[in-house]
C-alpha cells in the first residue's frame, strides 16, 4: 500500500519539521503546502499549531490558503488540526479580538482564568473520556503534551472525543467526521501521539 500523501499547512510560524518527522515516522510522506496548487495531489491535510491566532490568520490570507484550507474542511476532506490549527476552526479568539477564524465549526476559543491557574498549560496532562477514530487503542486516561493559554468551546459539545483539566474541563479534542482536532501537541507526546498519528492515518 503506497504511503497517505499529507500536506502540512506552512503559514510562516509552527514547528513545522518536528510534525512532519512525526508523520514521516507514523508513515505518511509528508510535504509542505506553501500555495493552494499543492492541495491538489493531497489525501489529507494538517495545520499545525505554534504562534498567535491573528498572525495565522493573516498569513495563510497572504498565501492564500486561507479559502482553500476552509474549503478542503467545510466539505469534510481529511484535516487535522494540532493546537493553533484546531483554534483556528471557530469563529474567533479572545487572543485576536475582531480577527474572525475559518468558522468551520461554531464557537468560540477563550483564555485560562489566571486565577489560581499556571498559565500558559504546559507540559503532560491526562484526557479523560477518549473516544472515536483517533483513540482506537489508546488506554483510557492517557497524557498528552500541551503547551496553551486558549483553548475551543465548541458550540456543539458531541463534537469533543476527549477532555482535559485545566482548573475548569476543557475540549482537547474534536472529531467529525474526516474533521479531526487537538489542543495538544502528538509530534511533542512521545509514543501515545505516534500512535494517534497513526489513527488518523488509518481513516484515509
Amino acid at each position: 500500500m503506497s504511503r497517505a500523501k499529507v500536506g502540512v499547512i506552512d503559514y510562516g510560524s509552527g514547528n513545522l519539521r518536528s510534525v512532519c518527522k512525526a508523520l514521516e515516522v507514523a508513515g505518511s510522506s509528508p510535504c509542505l503546502v506553501t500555495e493552494p496548487s499543492n492541495l491538489s495531489a493531497l489525501d489529507a491535510i494538517v495545520v499545525p499549531g505554534v504562534g498567535a491566532f491573528a498572525h495565522c490568520a493573516k498569513n495563510l490570507r497572504a498565501t492564500g490558503l486561507w479559502n482553500p484550507v476552509r474549503e478542503w474542511a467545510l466539505a469534510g476532506r481529511p484535516y487535522l488540526g494540532i493546537c493553533l490549527g484546531y483554534q483556528l476552526l471557530f469563529e474567533s479568539s479572545e487572543e485576536s479580538p475582531g480577527v474572525e477564524g475559518l468558522g468551520v465549526l461554531s464557537g468560540r476559543v477563550v483564555r485560562f482564568n489566571p486565577s489560581g491557574l499556571k498559565v500558559p498549560h504546559m507540559g503532560w496532562n491526562t484526557l479523560s473520556k477518549p473516544c472515536g477514530p483517533l483513540y482506537d487503542g489508546v488506554p483510557e486516561n492517557v497524557s498528552m503534551y500541551f503547551v496553551h493559554s486558549y483553548y475551543p468551546v465548541p458550540t456543539d459539545s458531541s463534537l469533543v472525543s476527549a477532555w482535559t483539566d485545566h482548573g475548569i474541563s476543557f475540549a482537547a479534542s474534536i472529531s467529525r467526521g474526516s474533521l479531526h482536532a487537538v489542543q495538544f501537541h502528538p509530534e511533542k507526546s512521545q509514543s501515545t501521539g505516534l500512535a494517534l498519528l497513526r489513527n488518523f492515518l488509518s481513516t484515509l
